[in-house]
Order: structure tokens, then C-alpha cells, then sequence
């Protein structure tokens, strides 16, 4: 380790859950040891007894664990509205296919949020996050695709500038301009994806409102190869790429998604082996789902054996959004993951630290304790991480830290 200097901070007495991917111990545990801080990185993790005689600041956390930040890499937080009246009407029996004709679903948060200026989007969004960052989320993912033009677009993802501007959190904005056809285009879908392709892309990416590009490829969204239309002029233009594919039935999405060395495939209830084998080749993450799994009452389950045979990482999220999954709780997502899909809890701490930062494009920098990662982490009145997930609504949290920093 380096030597220290005077404004070094080491936290202390404290039991850490490293998260470190090539340890052995579960969750890699580390009992009586401290993390040395300098600025916004961490310099070392070290044994109590390895503390140095030195004049910087130490922080006694009395036995406390401590664990890299949350990070919820699949999130749609910014949109006007919500959905209760419809999500009433349909355990009353209403049809999903006469809400839709009479204006809801996906097109009820289109108009609402196309309806609604951009502070009072932010306004609206600003309680959700403040959710999410009390549960000890540091990192956080936020995609667009309730605006579905250029304006609106660029409205929501510059609602998520803002947030990350206003909050001790890193936020990942996504453009999923391609989530639905919108009704002005309902008779040419082939056109909005065009739209998107030739105008809304690239117009928003020059601006450097996001960072990666999402499509919905689904037999209510687009097709295997509108979504690969978007992928290719993507690529073309240097942006990574990620999918929500086989969630509802199974296209091939998954695939496709690795072919473009996508990020991530998200859902993936109906991923097959050839899926599972092209997300082998391209690193890609599977983000698992369960709140709208759970949400939608469906029954197909992703193939969580498989991939864990195949040595895919396994992110967990919160899909947080007014239709399907609404749900501000990362805790009950990885208590889901565990209940619904049979991820171990050591599974699902992953999912939320180190294989949700791949998922987002950080894996070299967050979800780890570890020298050279940033100094993002969470301080729990809590023995062990299991705790977090066993019981979703007791939040033990003591301290969050953010870039090094208490907050």
C-alpha cells in the first residue's frame, strides 16, 4: 500500500462483504478490516491489524458490515402519471386488449409524459430515486421511451441529467427510444424506426444525453430485425447496445443482442440454449426481472440453471416503471430473485454490485471493495448481507458513502 496522506480517510472495525469475484469466501467476507480512502477511490482493503501509524482520518464503524453500493442497472424512474386506475380495472376483470383501445397501457404513459414539462417530470421522479438511494443504491440506471419522439425524448433524458446533477448518485441514462410504435406511427412502424435511426440516435447522442441504446424486441414491441436496424446504426455510431428480449415469447433477441456484444439481454424468461451460448461468447450480462415477472403473474421462469452452468452473470434490477413493475425496492427485487427464480443470496448480492456495474459498462471500477474501484459503499446495522435480502422490508442501513464521501 502506498503511503498514507493527511487526508486519507480509513474506515475502520468492520466486517466487509468485498463482493470481490475471485474470492472464495461467500460474499467474499473479510472480518475485523478497513477500507483506506483517498479522494474518491478506494486505495486498500487491509486487516485491523494491518493499520498504519498515521495522521489521516480513521472512522471506528463498531463491528459494522459494510458492502460495495446497490446498483440497479434496468430502470425506467422518469415518466408522468401512473397506471393504479388501470391496474384496478384489470383485477376487475378488464382486458388488457380494452384498456389499450380506450387509450392505456404504454400509450397512457406515452401522453402523460409527453403532456408533462420537464420539471414537473423531474419533480414526480425525484421521490422515486430518493427510494431507491435510502436503500443504498449508489449506481443507477435510468432509460427513456415514455416520449417516443425527438422532443419528448430529449425531455426525459434531460430529467435524468438533472437528477444526477441534483443526487449523490451515479446514473447511467439509456435511450430506448425504440420501447413502442407510437400511435402517430401505429400504421408504419418501419418509420419510427427510422425516425429513430436517422434522427433521434444520433441527434441526442451528439448532445451526450446517454450512454448506451436499448430496443424493446418483442411480438408487442418490434421485430428481430427492426431491432437489429437500431443495433446497426448503434454501432455505427460507437454506442453500446443492450436488449429487452424473450421476456413475452421467444424471437431470438437474446442472440442478437450478443452478435452486437450487447451489455446486457434483460427479461429473458424464454431464452434458450442457443441464447445462453451467444451471451457465453459475448460476455453479455442476463438481467433478471422479477418484479414484472412477478407483477404480470406470468409463469415462464428464466433459465436460471442453465446460465449459472454456463457462467453467464446473473444482474438483478428493479424495472422500476408504472405499468409493470412498480416497485422502488432493490431489496425486494433480490428477495424476489431468490423466492421466484432460485438465485442463492450470494447470487443475488452479485446481481446488484458487481454484475449489475457489467451490466452498465462499470464492472472495472464498481460493485467491488477493492483497491482501485470507486469508493462508493454502504455501512449496515446488519451482521450478514443475507439479512438484506431474508426480510425486504427492514432497511438496516447506518451510513451510505458516496465517491468517498458520507452522505
Amino acid at each position: 500500500m502506498q503511503q498514507l496522506q493527511s487526508d486519507d480517510v480509513i474506515w475502520r472495525n468492520a466486517r466487509l462483504a468485498t463482493m470481490v469475484a475471485d474470492d472464495p469466501t461467500p460474499y467474499g467476507l473479510k472480518a475485523q478490516h478497513a477500507i483506506v480512502v483517498r479522494g474518491d477511490t478506494i486505495l486498500a482493503v487491509i486487516a485491523e491489524s494491518d493499520i498504519p501509524a498515521a495522521h489521516c482520518h480513521c472512522i471506528d464503524l463498531a463491528g459494522r458490515l459494510v458492502t460495495p453500493g446497490l446498483i440497479d442497472c434496468h430502470t425506467h424512474l422518469v415518466f408522468g402519471g401512473d397506471r393504479a386506475a388501470e391496474w384496478e380495472q384489470r383485477l376487475n376483470g378488464v382486458s388488457y386488449q380494452t384498456l389499450s383501445a380506450q387509450g392505456g397501457g404504454i400509450n397512457a404513459s406515452v401522453a402523460a409524459t409527453r403532456n408533462s414539462s420537464a420539471e414537473s417530470l423531474l419533480e414526480l421522479a425525484q421521490p422515486r430515486l430518493q427510494r431507491l438511494m435510502n436503500e443504498g443504491v449508489t449506481t443507477l440506471e435510468i432509460k427513456s421511451g415514455y416520449g417516443l419522439n425527438a422532443e419528448a425524448e430529449e425531455k426525459m433524458l434531460w430529467v435524468v441529467r438533472q437528477l444526477g446533477l441534483n443526487n449523490p448518485i451515479d446514473i447511467s441514462p439509456t435511450l430506448l427510444a425504440a420501447h413502442a410504435v407510437p400511435a402517430e406511427y401505429r400504421d408504419d412502424p418501419d418509420g419510427y424506426i427510422r425516425l429513430v435511426c436517422e434522427q433521434i440516435m444520433p441527434e441526442l447522442w451528439r448532445k451526450a444525453l446517454f450512454e448506451a441504446v436499448d430496443v424493446f424486441c418483442e411480438h408487442v414491441g418490434f421485430t428481430l430485425a427492426q431491432s437489429e436496424r437500431v443495433f446497426q446504426a448503434a454501432t455505427a455510431l460507437g454506442i453500446p447496445v443492450k436488449g429487452h428480449v424473450e421476456q413475452l415469447s421467444h424471437l431470438g433477441g437474446a442472440a442478437l443482442v450478443s452478435r452486437y456484444n450487447g451489455l446486457s439481454a434483460d427479461h429473458i424468461e424464454y431464452l434458450d440454449n442457443a441464447g445462453i451460448q451467444a451471451m457465453v461468447q459475448s460476455d453479455t450480462v442476463a438481467v433478471l426481472l422479477p418484479g414484472a415477472f412477478y407483477f404480470l403473474q406470468e409463469r415462464q421462469r428464466p433459465p436460471v440453471e442453465q446460465l449459472r452452468q454456463s457462467g453467464v452473470p446473473m444482474a438483478v434490477a428493479t424495472d422500476y416503471n408504472p405499468g409493470t413493475s412498480p416497485f422502488a425496492s432493490l431489496h425486494l427485487a433480490m428477495n424476489m430473485a431468490c423466492v421466484q427464480f432460485g438465485l442463492t443470496p450470494e447470487e443475488a448480492w452479485a446481481g446488484v454490485t458487481r454484475h449489475a456495474a457489467q451490466a452498465l459498462g462499470r464492472g472495472a471500477t464498481h460493485g467491488q471493495l477493492k483497491a482501485g474501484f470507486v469508493a462508493d459503499f454502504i455501512v449496515w446495522d446488519a451482521q450478514y448481507p443475507v439479512e438484506m435480502v431474508y426480510e425486504p422490508g427492514r432497511n438496516p442501513l447506518y451510513q451510505r458513502v458516496f465517491r468517498g464521501k458520507r452522505v
